[in-house]
């Protein structure tokens, strides 16, 4: 059978079983299983052996689960609050000032935790009743929350990052680099975008009332509640771009942060760790057996030739370089409306690392546009992943529709801030130039 006629039926069979709603895992292993037993044969599993066995003794693997159970203390610790109260007393007296402040602190937690989970959780449960509250239009502080919140795949530490990094062979820690930029970007585009449209029309984001704005006392005091995070986050990122730790070390001092965060806000128990342990072994096991049954799809799709198929399509794109960007992200952008982020980088980066190294893009560049539209991914109807987050969080009233709605214009906010870091790379690569 012709690579032509194996890739469409691989493909199609693949497709076929996810909207049946087979579990990514078994869809990608078992798939891959059969193919390969049929072009190898039983001496196929060998080598799928072995890259498994590599990649699970991958010292940066280990990163992953102590990120996420940083993240899972912190939801709990009382951070959030405190956060949200200072903002509420410092920006609460412009227009669109909760929203505005609600990004900041979303771009904070996304530079504790590595997920876009805690912060949209977070939020959700603190700043969007505050903000429904006094009156804000229901979509923009929705919207708001859920383009915050997918700062927290692509600001440092991120687990995204840490996956494309062990997929692609490129540093972990230059990737870091490379995403605090683009991350800071998108935040002010954001925050400009809701300044601007509030400024316009007044009555979506109402300034607060002078008795609820706070005296100068109560603000400067509020300002301690920066303190912790602000800890979290040198420890996290200064031993990590500083040389000083490796992105695992680095996670592990997070989560000694975490405790001491938890510790101060008198938030820590046993039971909350035990809680957070046990949920951090759930979604670590989810996302492992993810990795292994996409380490048989890439052997087994490059067994059937798959590398010279690409090579072979992709010259006939127009546009050269440019033109095979724009299909990927392209294809990024539509897989990201119906598939798991985590599953759509295991799925498309074996097709589309060849394809980076043929026009010679740069790995760190291409993956910082690639986490974007990941981030787009999380955002967009009908799958992404802080839609869901926002709506189990979401008072009363607030459905999943309202949810829908809010995210259009901020998803043209992020594409518009994607189109930046394409026309001007050096937004993403003059730090990690800087320090490595």
């Amino acid at each position: 059978m012709s690579i032509e006629l194996l890739t469409l039926l691989f493909f199609s069979c693949l497709l076929l079983f996810v909207f049946l709603g087979t579990p990514l895992a078994f869809v990608l292993g078992g798939l891959s299983a059969i193919f390969l037993y049929f072009i190898w044969g039983p001496d196929g599993f060998f080598m799928v052996g072995r890259r498994v066995w590599t990649t699970m003794n991958s010292f940066t693997l280990i990163s992953i689960p102590l990120f996420i159970l940083m993240a899972l203390i912190l939801e709990r610790t009382g951070v959030a609050q405190a956060l949200y109260r200072m903002m509420h007393l410092w920006t609460g007296g412009l227009r669109g000032g909760l929203a505005i402040g609600t990004v900041l602190i979303c771009t904070l937690f996304a530079a504790m935790v590595g997920v876009s989970g805690a912060a949209i959780v977070a939020m959700g449960a603190v700043a969007l009743p505050a903000m429904l509250q006094r009156g804000y239009n229901k979509e923009l502080a929705l919207g708001c929350i859920n383009a915050g919140g997918g700062l927290g795949i692509l600001i440092p530490p991120s687990v995204v990052m840490i996956i494309y990094s062990l997929n692609t062979g490129t540093s972990v820690g230059a990737l870091f680099a490379a995403g605090v930029m683009p991350g800071l970007l998108l935040a002010l585009l954001v925050s400009l975008y809701i300044g601007i449209r509030c400024f316009i029309q007044p009555e979506l984001g109402p300034a607060l009332p002078r008795e609820e704005r706070g005296s100068w006392k109560e603000k400067l005091l509020a300002v301690r509640a920066v303190f912790l995070p602000v800890m979290i986050v040198v420890m996290v990122l200064g031993s990590i771009l500083s040389g000083i730790a490796t992105p695992t070390e680095g996670a592990a001092v997070g989560v000694l942060g975490a405790l001491i965060s938890s510790l101060v806000h008198r938030s820590f128990s046993f039971t909350m760790l035990h809680e957070s342990l046990v949920r951090t072994l759930k979604i670590s096991a989810m996302i492992m057996w993810i990795f292994i049954g996409a380490h048989l799809f890439s052997t087994a799709y490059n067994a059937m030739g798959a590398q010279e198929l690409v090579i072979s399509m992709v010259g006939h794109i127009p546009g050269g370089a440019w033109g095979a960007l724009i299909v990927m992200l392209g294809i990024v952008f539509f897989l990201g409306m119906v598939l798991d982020p985590i599953g759509i980088m295991l799925i498309t980066l074996p097709v589309f690392m060849p394809i980076v190294n043929m026009y010679g893009i740069d790995p760190i560049w291409f993956g910082i546009l690639f986490v974007i539209m990941m981030e787009v991914g999380y955002m967009t109807p009908p799958f992404g992943f802080n839609l869901f987050y926002l709506k189990g969080v979401a008072p009363a009233g607030v459905s999943i529709s309202d949810i829908y709605r809010s995210v259009l214009p901020y998803v043209l906010v992020v594409l518009a801030g994607l189109s930046l870091i394409m026309i001007f790379p050096q937004i993403a690569l003059w730090l990690p130039g800087q320090l490595f």
